[in-house]
């Protein structure tokens, strides 16, 4: 068998002074061609000691395309000490990836600096890579091995895909529970993960949560506002070993919603009702943190407050998922951002829930060719309502309260004529499948002027919300108020996803406890929505 080309790269961060560069690339090239480097990584584990292991932390790989995908890790000798107990300066690390797990056919190696200003996180984006091809990596820094992440790139645009294997999740507070699901989701070896949001919570820490009495540094004692609070909080969820895990066994499509930065935020305003000014220095720290412990591309660095992590992937001829950031571009929440009826103000043809070039970047991915459309986001288009002292409720942070938004969307696709919309979100802490529509308000979705125009999934949370139960007051008061969810429950899980041209088949997966460790997980309820046709057959 022809030995593989092996094309090595070293990389520096932006902003390196030029004796930076001359000082680290005489070390970082003598590194990227020291045999120790193709070393096996069980005589590296094997070497490594406890104390000074800097991969803590795990590893990720995300945002995959066909000849492309990003390798993360962030270094962490002690992830709740200041600076992960790193030492200030730069670090070396080197980087390999192979077609077989035990590192014997490498393709692809070379050496990334990890910098203080980045909190030592490492994003590598590794190209020249095979489409529809899984691959296997690691990082090496002096005698230790990270542990061994499973990768896999996209099929090339256009080309015949007869399945797409995809998990989803969101809402992973860590006081409120273990993450079982993510220990299910790790055996899979799905194609690609999506993450819809919340994954760490501003909050200050309580001094004792479902996973008991826990030492917390003082930046958790009071709510995150500021980097270092941020970075403590991704370093104190990462260290849970199934959240790894589950980083390690595929690719992650991630974006954020508003517990990365504060409760309920909508473009520069916060609702603690914070100076905007000063809001937005905090959202420009959370957003830095954000990318700092998310494999995802060098471009969606944020530039200050402001990132465009909006963007598309497409898998073949199969699927587009258009990613979306439904907190940056909204307005603001109408009606005191509490259940309310809807009325003129959450109609308003003038608020917007994803900004007006967002927005007409939706519209246009409906035109193209791949036989489904997803849009990937954060929390429900469709109206949850339930009935209060006698009058219809819904949420104002959703899009039920911002009708014109989902009026402008689903009359788009129903205008194109586009075929199997699916919108798959988070948010609710609660599994719910239903009906799009681009009203609800009539209560009778018969209406034909409301027809069906694709189907919705929201995921329940990881952790967020504790045990929940198959069926809760919520749940059946948005039951009876709201005819065209077909199917809830508020037990704690995530989604797995099997989509062909055929049918797209769901799993939600369910774990009767988080409060505890070891929670099984079991299928809950299996959904199937055929081609060509927005039904939900359970």
């Amino acid at each position: 068998m022809a030995t593989p080309e092996i094309n090595s790269d070293i990389s520096l961060r932006a902003g390196t002074t030029r004796r930076q560069f001359l000082t680290w690339s005489a070390l970082v090239g003598a590194l990227a061609f020291t045999p120790q480097l193709a070393g096996a990584a069980d005589a590296r584990a094997q070497s490594s000691s406890p104390r000074d292991y800097p991969f803590t932390l795990g590893v990720a790989s995300g945002d995959p395309v066909p000849d492309s995908v990003i390798l993360w890790t962030r270094l962490a000798v002690d992830p709740l000490a200041p600076l992960g107990g790193m030492a200030p300066g730069f670090v070396p690390v080197g980087w390999e990836m192979a077609t077989d797990d035990r590192f014997g056919s490498v393709v692809r190696r070379g050496v990334e600096i990890a910098a203080e200003s980045d909190g030592f996180s490492v994003h590598v984006d590794v190209r020249g890579l095979d489409p529809a091809r899984e691959y296997f990596y690691r990082f090496l820094v002096g005698p230790h091995a990270s542990p061994v992440g499973r990768t896999r790139t996209a099929p090339a645009y256009g080309t015949p895909v007869s399945e797409l294997s995809f998990a989803w999740a969101s809402c992973q507070k860590w006081e409120d529970g273990y993450y079982p699901a993510y220990a299910d989701m790790a055996t899979a070896n799905h194609d690609v993960i999506f993450f819809l949001g919340d994954y760490i919570y501003e909050y200050a820490l309580p001094t004792a949560g479902a996973r008991g009495s826990t030492p917390y540094p003082e930046s958790m004692k009071h709510e995150a506002g500021v980097l270092a609070d941020y970075r403590d909080r991704y370093a104190l969820y990462k260290s849970d070993p199934n959240l790894a895990a589950a980083h390690a066994s595929a690719p992650w499509i991630s974006t954020f919603d508003d517990h990365e930065v504060d409760n309920n935020w909508a473009s520069a305003i916060s609702q603690d009702d914070d100076d905007p000014r000063q809001f937005l220095l905090r959202r420009a720290d959370a957003f830095k943190a954000w990318w700092e412990n998310t494999p995802v591309r060098g471009d969606l660095r944020p530039k200050g407050p402001d990132m465009k992590v909006y963007r598309r992937f497409t898998f073949g001829d199969l699927v587009d998922f258009s990613v979306l950031d439904t907190r940056q571009y909204r307005s603001d929440q109408v009606n005191g951002d509490k259940e309310a009826a809807q009325n003129a103000a959450s109609a308003d043809p003038a608020r917007t829930i994803t900004g007006a070039e967002q927005e007409r970047w939706i519209l246009d991915g409906f035109d193209r060719p791949q036989s489904w459309k997803f849009l990937a986001h954060q929390t429900v288009i469709a109206d949850l309502a339930q009935v209060e002292d006698g009058e219809r409720k819904v949420g104002m942070d959703p899009w039920s309260g911002y009708e014109a938004s989902r009026h402008r969307i689903l009359d788009g696709a129903r205008d194109r004529g586009t075929k199997n919309v699916v919108s798959i979100v988070g948010d609710i802490h609660r599994s719910i499948v239903s009906e799009l529509r681009r009203d609800y308000r009539a209560g009778d979705t018969r209406d034909a002027s409301a027809p069906v125009v694709g189907v919705e999934f929201a995921g329940t949370s990881i952790a967020s919300g504790k045990d929940g139960a198959e069926v809760d007051a919520t749940g059946r008061g948005i039951r009876e108020a709201s005819p065209h969810v077909k199917y809830g429950n508020a037990l704690r899980g995530h989604v797995r996803g099997r989509l062909t041209h055929t049918e797209w088949t769901a799993e939600l997966r369910t774990v009767e406890k988080v409060s505890a460790p070891g929670g099984v997980s079991k299928t809950a309820v299996t959904v199937t929505v055929p081609n060509g046709r927005p039904e939900i057959q359970l």
